[in-house]
């Protein structure tokens, strides 16, 4: 039997993914200290909590924020692994990391809150708000997480057809809704605006963070044309961890049979295996089309209700019971 050819895998992959991770948190914590902070805005997630308890107590974020995640961060090994955990911890030690350094950024350059200029408080929370939802999705797409709320999210979607958006916007309303009772002031009105701020950031945070993360679960099928298709389909099962189909297929003009590789990846996944084919057949013909969805079988989860349907008459027209799915 020829020996089978199999690109080597390689540790770039894993390495992109950290290094993506540090860009998104860098981005978060840019955001907090130079948009956020200078004007008391309560964002949402843990970094929200943190900052009730600075600006109530004086206790700095980076300190507040390592120690509520270390709890955090136990639940989430039990519910979701402990590979998804290492890259939450490395998350959790940059970002505290970062909060520091810009802190003592803004400690030597106290006016680098006037990015935007003097007095601009809707423009500082929309622009702050825009980076901290890149930030996050940079971390959910690198299969990661910012710690905290993030945690909670991840949980949730993983049970429940919510997106991380949404599950995260449930819990932020309340961090920010209770920022109007915990943080002492003496004009009501001005307690009003600063939640009014936390729930435009909320919205533009989780907007954001759908936008760039629903994009990156987008998949792609494959139709791969190529006389080695064997190595391919092995590869693909192999290496990518996907399903493959091979069809039986006539050349018309050759007369020639052969096999057609298909097979369904996420997006993020088809520079990997065109790089893998073009080493394996560089003659190959290939064919890469989007999908709309794909459930079952390692992408994602049907989370909807079945509903009775009507069965065909070798039942005798029973209905199959509503259950969940």
């Amino acid at each position: 039997m020829a020996k089978r050819f199999i690109p080597q895998p390689s540790i770039m992959s894993e390495v992109k993914n950290y290094l993506t991770i540090a860009v998104g948190l860098a981005f978060y914590a840019f955001s907090w200290n130079f948009f956020m902070e200078p004007y008391t805005f309560v964002t949402g997630g843990v970094t929200g909590i943190c900052a009730i308890i600075q600006y109530t107590t004086g206790i700095p974020i980076q300190l507040s924020y390592f120690s509520i995640n270390i709890v955090l961060i136990l639940i989430a090994i039990w519910q979701l692994g402990l590979r998804f955990c290492l890259k939450t911890l490395y998350a959790i030690a940059v970002l505290t990391l970062f909060l520091q350094l810009f802190q003592m950024v803004f400690e030597v350059y106290p006016n680098a809150s006037d990015i935007l200029g003097p007095e601009k408080q809707l423009e500082s929370c929309i622009v702050g708000s825009i980076f901290t939802g890149l930030g996050l999705a940079f971390c959910f797409i690198s299969n990661g997480s910012s710690g905290g709320v993030d945690i909670i999210a991840a949980i949730v979607n993983k049970y429940k057809d919510v997106s991380f958006g949404r599950a995260m916007l449930y819990v932020d309303a309340c961090i920010v809704i209770s920022s109007f009772f915990i943080i002492p002031t003496e004009n009501t009105a001005l307690s009003l605006q600063k939640v009014f701020y936390g729930f435009i950031n909320l919205v533009i945070v989780n907007v954001s963070l759908d936008y760039v993360v629903n994009s990156n679960r987008q998949t792609v099928q494959f139709f791969i044309f190529s006389s080695k298709y064997d190595d391919i389909a092995y590869y693909i099962t192999r290496h990518l961890k996907r399903g493959v189909t091979l069809l039986d297929s006539l050349g018309y003009y050759s007369g020639k049979e052969s096999k057609v590789v298909t097979t369904i990846t996420r997006a993020s996944q088809a520079n990997q295996l065109l790089s893998a084919i073009k080493q394996i057949d560089p003659n190959a013909l290939v064919s890469q089309s989007k999908v709309m969805a794909v459930y079952g079988l390692g992408f994602d989860k049907i989370k909807a209700k079945a509903k009775a349907v009507p069965m065909n008459s070798e039942n005798n027209g029973k209905i199959i019971e509503e259950k969940k799915v």
